[in-house]
């Protein structure tokens, strides 16, 4: 008899009226904005302002979901194309499918081409951001939670999950024992998106708790590919013990693979990284001129409105 284990909800979303909101991503936004506000106060310290983290976040929150979506969509083809696929689901992002790696990818790559433009140091920016984004990571997870899915092989351990079969629109029912064994009522699974979470908490906490130690010892930008070492690292024990569908190589699924190469090229990345000459003092007091000239010219333009 199993004495203790960690309940499912019995709901996934909220329903008023013809209109349905998901916790899943209700999940996600609570994330984003945490995740912008940690980044806005570590950037002023700096010598940034907020409105230049929300220009950022503007530009390349939506570039993360796209790529995150399109990660999603070119691992699992069999979903969307195909005698047996349906292309416009590729659009109901509402169903579940994002890929963390392409969100990363193109929602990184949207910020760095945003701080080129505006002669941001993006290495500082980076640096503000890395512990935000694990945050925002972690509490994304909770949605996983609610939605019943992403959980791991059985389990005996005292924290397994329990799933709740009565919550009929939790989506993960269709993941039950993927792998193709019979599960007895009462199994207990890994609540792999709990590792998760806490993986990624404890990873912000560290970045936070010795980052000036780290930022006065190292380049501007290691504290973001640490980030990318950090979570990878804990993403391929935690994807190791998932049941939920996988394409696989070699009998190692997919995402276990894109860790072990990510990690490495971070490893690469931030070796290199320290051979750079452009100090954080110097990135520092080049973000205080530029901000201060953001500000000034602001001043004018209300200055010359109020004069019309």
């Amino acid at each position: 008899m199993t004495v203790c284990f960690i309940p499912s909800p019995s709901i996934s979303q909220l329903s008023l009226g013809p209109i349905h909101i998901k916790f899943y991503a209700l999940s996600i936004l609570a994330g984003i904005l945490v995740a912008m506000w940690i980044t806005a106060r570590r950037w002023k310290r700096v010598g940034g302002s907020f409105d230049q983290i929300l220009d950022t976040v503007l530009l390349s929150l939506p570039c993360g979901i796209i790529g995150a979506r399109l990660y999603h969509v070119v691992t699992t083809p069999e979903k969307f194309f195909g005698a047996h696929g349906d292309f416009f689901e590729i659009f109901r992002v509402w169903n579940g499918g994002l890929g963390i790696w392409g969100g990363i990818l193109l929602g990184s790559l949207a910020a760095c081409a945003w701080c080129a433009h505006r002669k941001y140091p993006i290495g500082l920016l980076a640096d503000c951001a890395a512990p935000a984004v694990l945050i925002a990571q972690g509490i994304g997870r909770l949605g996983n939670w609610f939605n019943q899915e992403l959980y791991g092989a059985p389990t005996t351990l005292p924290w397994g999950l329990k799933l709740n079969y009565a919550a009929t629109q939790a989506i993960g029912h269709s993941e039950r024992c993927y792998d193709g064994l019979t599960c007895p009522a009462g199994t207990l699974f890994h609540p792999t998106f709990l590792y998760e979470m806490l993986w990624n908490f404890v990873g912000a906490a560290l970045l936070i708790g010795f980052g000036k130690v780290l930022t006065s010892k190292l380049q501007a930008g290691s504290l973001f590919i640490l980030y990318v070492m950090w979570y990878t690292a804990g993403r391929v024990w935690i994807e190791a013990l998932r049941i939920d569908f996988s394409h696989v190589f070699l009998g190692v699924r997919i995402n276990v693979w894109v860790s072990l190469v990510v990690f490495i090229l971070a490893a690469i990345s931030f070796a290199l990284l320290q051979r750079s000459k452009s100090s954080r003092n110097m990135l520092t007091e080049r973000l205080i001129d530029i901000t201060a000239d953001e500000r000034e010219r602001e001043s004018q333009n209300r200055a010359q409105s109020a004069s019309k």
